[in-house]
């Protein structure tokens, strides 16, 4: 059976373009730092980005791990939103690797606010607490159904974080969906903070890595923890030919990506029982509740894996959708038509279209 794979967009294979950059890149070994395509693919994302240098990393959860490394000592605390990727979905890495610790903050579709930033910083004259040393956005907000901060936003969070003397740190795994979403470029949103991570493995479509960016002699210290954590490459250059071949070719067309998550938001907002807000339907996330028509989304995912459509499962009744290159009109349709019957079959009744 083929499946129409909305798990997430790092399900994607390479292109036939992909391909043949990663076949044809010239290499060389990467610890040495003689690996022509990888330091090309650096360059590359540092003039994108605005930043003097920039690194390559195997992983976007090894390059939040490097910064924060870099940012925070041992016993000092991150700010970071409540569903965070830092938090949540990097297997306790910050304490595991560099003593950190995380302070939680809840916020209303993903978005911090300065107020609530200001709240959360520590007094570093009270022993008590663990001093504030980085706060940290993620743009766009993944398990805020992929949200995207306002430029502004940024900006008066960032003249605020600065004023206190603390670092601001992005985890911009989808930062290239934020910027075609909101009509800027990655370098409007990267010029606020002294660190950015960004994944090309998710939409843009490469096989594996990201790209850390920040100071000369961040991306300095940035090297020297990648071989720490175990992210040295010796003949990376084949990866990072795909990486830099996404760059050049797979920025503009995430458009069409997100147009498919809102068609798909807006069939299943028109179920029964399913809920979804679509105002944080802004890229090519779609969260939806499942709660009002009594199928926990496990059981929704596995019945639609049955049909040919896979989806991903958070909780009880909690259940993502992601597009990405390989879907097409066709499948949101086919998608929305399986949902409905899957839901229909397993309630026991014909759903009327609300």
């Amino acid at each position: 059976m083929e499946f129409i794979d909305l798990r997430s967009d790092t399900v994607t294979r390479p292109t036939p373009g992909m391909l043949q950059a990663m076949m044809s890149a010239e290499v060389g070994d990467d610890t040495l730092g003689d690996d022509p395509t990888v330091s090309c693919l650096e360059a590359y994302m540092a003039e994108l980005l605005g930043k003097e240098a920039a690194l390559f990393v195997p992983s976007g959860t090894m390059g939040n791990q490097i910064c924060l490394r870099i940012h925070a000592r041992s016993g000092e605390e991150v700010i970071a939103e409540a569903q965070s990727h830092i938090l949540n979905w990097e297997a306790g890495a910050a304490a595991g690797l560099s003593g950190i610790q995380i302070l939680p903050v809840a916020a209303q579709r993903g978005l911090l606010t300065v107020d609530q930033i200001q709240s959360a910083i520590r007094d570093r004259e009270n022993v008590h607490y663990a001093p504030t040393a980085l706060v940290c956005l993620e743009n766009t907000h993944n398990f805020a159904g992929g949200v995207v901060y306002p430029l502004d936003l940024v900006a008066h969070i960032a003249h605020f974080v600065h004023s206190q003397g603390i670092p601001f740190h992005m985890d911009g795994a989808r930062l290239f969906n934020a910027a075609v979403a909101a009509g800027v470029s990655a370098r409007d949103y990267s010029q606020y903070f002294e660190s950015v991570s960004v994944c090309l493995s998710k939409g843009l479509g490469a096989p594996m890595g990201s790209v850390i960016a920040g100071s000369r002699d961040f991306i300095r210290q940035g090297r020297r923890y990648r071989k720490m954590f175990g992210g040295s490459l010796r003949q990376a250059g084949f990866m990072a030919a795909a990486g830099l071949w996404a760059l050049q070719h797979q920025i503009e067309r995430l458009a069409e990506d997100h147009q498919r998550a809102y068609a798909l938001a807006l069939g299943l907002a028109e179920l029964p029982g399913i809920y979804l807000d679509l105002e944080t339907v802004q890229t090519n996330i779609v969260i939806f509740d499942t709660s009002g028509t009594g199928i926990p989304s496990a059981v929704l995912a596995e019945q639609l894996k049955a049909e040919g459509v896979l989806v991903s499962s958070f909780g009880p009744y909690r259940a993502r959708l992601v597009t990405h290159l390989h879907i097409t009109d066709q499948d949101v349709a086919t998608t929305l038509s399986r949902v409905r019957h899957v839901i229909t079959t397993l309630v026991g009744t014909t759903l009327p279209v609300r």
